[in-house]
């Protein structure tokens, strides 16, 4: 089967809801891809049956030979298999091989946060929660593992309805906000072929915040985390950000956290 390009996927469905190419074509130009992350019941039937899961939320991190947990104690919240996410599905780069593994707290303002990335092929074992605090019995909030699914999306910038073409196809109808909706969610369902994942993890693309947007100037996002896709009861969203340079280069150390509720 062959996949259409964004360009091919966008422009089919404006022809659908009757939005001129123009307009079609300034929304192309504000998009971002990106990888939805997804349990296997949001998958759409067609995506079940050749499904291959990438990430996986909560359980215990596995660790290389003298690497402790990180230092803030932070839950895991999120492993990614790199080598399993689609190929070239992002324009930010990520490892190739090995697995992010991502420390945060989600249920309140986290005091620290940290990604890791273990590379293929290195021996890891198992971290216990438990630890000493002051000699006091401690355990790390581990939350319940489920597995996670990879789905092609793509995003679009809040702004691109400022584009020249675009205000004066909304200026020329009084329904023209409800068909560039309508447009603008097609087009999101079309790039996921039809899998959902309004509460989902999303790798890279265009943030959708409760608040301000945090990947604003030189800052892309690498991941926004809803907390009831690790936790059904918790209800944050964890936006990671940094510079297309310190993602490419694994600086992780030098990306931005930020909890919104």
């Amino acid at each position: 089967m062959t996949i259409p390009t964004a360009a091919e996927l966008v422009l089919r469905t404006a022809e659908k809801h009757g939005v001129p190419g123009p307009v079609a074509q300034e929304l192309l130009a504000g998009s971002r891809p990106c990888v939805h992350l997804v349990p296997f019941q949001d998958l759409a039937p067609v995506q079940q049956q050749q499904a291959r899961p990438a990430a996986r939320t909560g359980g215990l991190p596995r660790l290389p030979d003298g690497v402790d947990w990180p230092d803030g104690r932070e839950p895991l919240v999120l492993t990614i298999d790199c080598a399993a996410l689609p190929h070239d599905a992002l324009d930010i780069a990520l490892p190739p091989d090995g697995s992010l593994l991502v420390f945060t707290e989600i249920e309140y303002e986290p005091e620290s946060s940290v990604i890791l990335h273990v590379p293929a092929g290195v021996r890891t074992t198992q971290r216990s929660a438990a630890f000493e605090l002051n000699g006091e019995p401690e355990q790390v909030r581990v939350y319940q593992p489920d597995v996670l699914y990879p789905v092609p999306g793509l995003t679009v910038s809040p702004d691109w309805r400022d584009a020249p073409a675009t205000s004066q196809f909304l200026d020329s109808g009084a329904d023209r906000d409800d068909v560039l909706d309508d447009f603008e969610d097609a087009v999101r369902k079309a790039a996921a072929g039809g899998a959902s994942h309004g509460v989902a993890v999303q790798l890279g693309g265009i943030s959708t915040p409760w608040q301000s947007a945090p990947d604003e100037g030189d800052l892309v996002l690498l991941a926004q985390i809803h907390g009831q896709s690790i936790d059904l009861d918790v209800y944050t969203q964890t936006l990671v950000v940094g510079t297309r340079e310190d993602i490419a280069a694994r600086r992780y150390e030098a990306l931005e956290f930020e909890q919104q509720v």
